[in-house]
């Protein structure tokens, strides 16, 4: 069990929204925690998303704060440069950084909560050491690169690992996932250890987008409070 109660948190992501309204596509989702910035270079990921001079602009005129999620390549020299816009978070892939410790110290040192993110398939034991360097443990649920995929439960495991190792260390870091996330998924992960969600289409692909956060986080804080 959680040595202190967790709090569900639903950060939906503007890859689901429309990019051509996001001022009022953020306005939308003003109950969200954190709004999740998916930033892609089409290097790391085969895929291209928005950049710096985009993300400043959208810290400035969020409701929300901001979480970015960098699927970008050279982690080391880019991820300061989104500490230093002022935004609530900046997670980075370890799969793309040569000095994850130090890269997760600067962050904190510019301001900004420092996350690691991995991949399905990057285990997390050789990182579990590095727990009090960061405020965000961020496993990925899908390959990244993508919105709408469905979600792997053979990451299950992997989470409540991480969990396991969270409540060992006393150390105060959430634990995020990321793809897939829906109102049955987040059960499940939630059970794992996930206390931090990210969700597109089950929020942005609803009618009512502020309607299906309180729903997504009344079925994730069920399951956190009732394992």
């Amino acid at each position: 069990m959680p040595r202190f109660p967790l709090k569900c948190c639903i950060n939906p992501s503007i890859l689901s929204a429309d990019f051509a309204n996001l001022e009022s596509e953020l306005a939308l989702i003003s109950n969200a925690d954190a709004v999740h910035v998916d930033v892609m270079d089409n290097h790391f990921v085969p895929n291209l998303t928005i950049g710096l001079p985009v993300v400043e602009r959208l810290q400035k005129i969020s409701p929300v704060p901001l979480d970015a999620h960098l699927m970008i390549s050279n982690a080391d020299r880019w991820a300061p440069q989104y500490a230093d816009a002022g935004l609530n978070s900046v997670t980075f892939h370890v799969e793309a950084s040569d000095a994850p410790i130090k890269l997760a110290r600067e962050l904190r040192a510019r301001g900004t909560k420092a996350g690691m993110a991995l991949r399905p398939a990057t285990a997390v034991e050789p990182y579990l050491d590095m727990l009090p360097e960061l405020d965000l443990l961020l496993i990925m649920t899908v390959e990244p690169g993508f919105g709408g995929q469905a979600f792997l439960d053979v990451v299950l495991p992997k989470i409540r690992r991480a969990r396991a190792a969270v409540e060992g260390s006393g150390v105060d870091v959430a634990i995020q996932v990321d793809g897939g996330i829906t109102e049955e998924t987040i059960t499940r992960a939630a059970e794992a250890g996930a206390n931090v969600f990210v969700a597109g289409s089950a929020v942005y692909g609803r009618p009512s987008p502020a309607e299906a956060i309180e729903s997504l986080r009344a079925n994730g804080q069920r399951a956190l409070t009732h394992p």
